[in-house]
């Protein structure tokens, strides 16, 4: 199993990006998916997720307001928007599917190794002017 960051790249602060997680031998229909991200000497940070059905999102405070999670159907991906972005936001964006948490519930912070498919790559985020 694995699953494909894309859509990363270098915008000026207030700029926006969006992010595109993408299954490779799977399809995130059956998954629920979260967006992570990690830059350089801080923790990985839980940002957001959607369920499998789509009808629950969270969102870490940081975020909220800011990014919007959501599902394209036709394409298999899991989207990430990213709106007024800010230089603390820069870093390694990932994507990660989960699996056993039902059809209505996501997971950004706990035990996500309990639920954990697979991780992806990551994609690079740079918020700079």
């Amino acid at each position: 199993l694995q699953v494909v960051e894309s859509g990363g790249g270098l915008v000026q602060p207030g700029g926006s990006l969006r992010l595109s997680c993408k299954a490779v031998g799977f399809t995130l229909d059956l998954h629920a998916v979260g967006w992570f991200r990690q830059s350089l000497g801080k923790a990985r940070e839980g940002l957001s997720c959607i369920s499998m059905s789509g009808d629950s999102t969270k969102y870490a405070d940081s975020v909220k307001g800011r990014f919007t999670i959501s599902r394209d159907n036709a394409n298999y991906t899991v989207d990430l928007q990213l709106n007024n972005l800010k230089p603390e936001d820069t870093a390694v964006y990932y994507c990660a599917a989960f699996s056993k948490l039902g059809t209505s519930n996501c997971i950004i912070r706990g035990n996500l190794d309990r639920y954990l498919e697979v991780w992806g790559q990551g994609t690079r985020v740079t918020v700079s002017s």
